[in-house]
């Protein structure tokens, strides 16, 4: 099931794909056709209260997928302004769970590998209400100094917890999705003297989307973790382009730590809630200042690319969508 919030017409819903990925079946109008109010426009208000809800949402997408049912109802998905599934999310923390990325951006600083990435996944929280979708990114002067994309996957919770193990942290997950962590590097690397950070290098723009997937879909894709750890691990291919360039290539199965992992030191001591969204980290070969470091290590002449003012950054993501952004100044 893969849940779209869009705008047709006036007004914004939280609607279903349909298996094309050509149509997009509004919840809301589903609803009023059938006389029962549909409430929720973003996938965190429906995670938070669906109980009563649930049942009815998978009834509509058996008619509607299994017999045409609504589909009267449906609206092209090329027609549609299609926003961030999750509106704001109750919280938004990054993960660092990639090793090739890890290891490449460390190599390229002439820095060793740390051992600690291997005893325990890191986060970072970021700026929850600076989330956007697809569409334009405004940023200001500074951000544009070293402005930089990250390709990554996002999981939104679906339950609340404490303490939550490893081995049963898949099931808090309510779905997938595309997430975009803009960075500002010139920024980032002078707080980050400090020892404390990110802050002001990230905290201007999340983008999320186009869609949130659920498990369920992504089940085909499903693969072993990495030997020693726990969690489901899924076989999707990633790539970043550049002004329709190919930049950026990965699998989300190529993570060293689980979002079920993440998920187990995340939850330590604390209350999670639905609605919080948790990042991946960035895929290996997913960002510029990874690039630009592997670029100089082959040629030390080679000139640094950074994000400008008009480019377009394109993430792709398989059953994920594509999530396009254009770099604006504010």
């Amino acid at each position: 099931m893969k849940f779209v919030r869009f705008v047709w017409q006036g007004e914004e819903s939280l609607g279903l794909l349909s298996y094309t990925g050509q149509f997009v079946l509004s919840l809301n109008a589903v609803g009023r056709v059938l006389g029962r109010r549909f409430p929720f426009r973003d996938v965190e208000s429906y995670v938070q209260n669906r109980l009563g809800w649930e049942a009815w949402v998978e009834w509509v997408y058996r008619r509607y997928h299994e017999r045409g049912d609504f589909e009267e109802l449906q609206v092209p998905y090329a027609v549609v302004q299609v926003l961030s599934p999750v509106r704001r999310p109750v919280s938004l923390r990054d993960g660092y769970a990639f090793r090739q990325h890890v290891e490449a951006a460390r190599r390229n600083r002439g820095l060793e590998m740390i051992p600690e990435f291997d005893q325990f996944p890191v986060f970072y929280f970021s700026n929850a209400l600076a989330v956007t979708g697809p569409g334009p990114v405004y940023v200001e002067d500074r951000h544009l100094e070293k402005l930089d994309f990250e390709l990554e996957v996002a999981v939104i919770l679906g339950r609340s917890g404490r303490n939550i193990p490893a081995h049963k942290a898949d099931e808090y997950f309510f779905g997938y999705l595309l997430m975009n962590d803009w960075s500002a590097r010139s920024l980032q690397m002078e707080e980050m003297k400090l020892n404390l950070g990110p802050a002001k290098g990230k905290d201007f723009a999340t983008s999320l989307g186009p869609w949130v997937v659920t498990p369920d879909d992504l089940e085909p894709y499903r693969t072993t973790p990495p030997p020693g750890h726990v969690g489901h691990t899924y076989r999707l291919a990633l790539q970043a382009e550049l002004n329709n360039q190919p930049i950026s290539y990965g699998y989300l199965s190529d993570m060293s730590w689980t979002f079920a992992e993440i998920l187990e030191r995340v939850s330590y001591g604390v209350e999670v809630l639905p609605g919080e969204v948790i990042g991946s980290g960035t895929v290996g070969t997913g960002c510029l200042l990874e690039i630009n470091g592997t670029r100089r290590r082959e040629d030390p002449t080679a000139p640094e690319i950074w994000l400008q003012e008009g480019d377009e950054v394109l993430l792709i993501g398989q059953e994920l969508g594509m999530l396009h952004n254009t770099v604006r100044r504010a």
